[in-house]
């Protein structure tokens, strides 16, 4: 039952995350994003950190603080509202939350297939390979219904 449900929010999830893969490959501009526009609105400095309600060598800060990545999330939205910007905040999945959980069972039935592979070959009663895509296959999906230690640090 847990199992239905974690597929089901995880396919909510992904449903809600597609809108930032469009923008996992966009390329921060060299000297950043608030750099970059706050010279293509032509505010400069000064203006710009009267706007925040700063001294002029704290918008150097900023600016080099995006680079490192070391500004809050909290500054980044009021320097957004400052730039007249939303600053938008969220994680693109390299494929999807669903991939990811089956590649993860997947690598955890791989090392019990081996472990019951060697111990069956040392018993000379080896599966054939329709019978071992078979065995994998159910050990995936096992796995799946109970996540509980999908994530244990030795399955890393």
């Amino acid at each position: 039952m847990r199992h239905r449900k974690l597929k089901r929010v995880r396919k909510q999830l992904d449903e809600t995350l597609h809108v930032f893969t469009a923008t996992a490959n966009v390329a921060r501009p060299m000297r950043g994003w608030i750099r970059a526009i706050r010279d293509a609105l032509g505010m400069n400095m000064r203006q710009f950190a009267d706007r925040l309600g700063v001294g002029q060598s704290r918008i150097v800060k900023i600016e080099q603080d995006e680079l490192t990545g070391a500004l809050t999330i909290k500054t980044l939205e009021k320097i957004a509202d400052k730039l007249d910007c939303v600053f938008v905040y969220g994680f693109a999945p390299r494929t999807t939350l669903e991939n990811t959980v089956r590649k993860q069972a997947a690598r955890i039935a791989q090392e019990r297939m081996q472990n019951v592979s060697h111990h069956m070959y040392l018993e000379a009663q080896d599966l054939t390979n329709h019978h071992s895509k078979e065995a994998f296959e159910s050990m995936v999906e096992e796995i799946l219904e109970s996540p509980s230690k999908l994530w244990d640090k030795k399955f890393e």
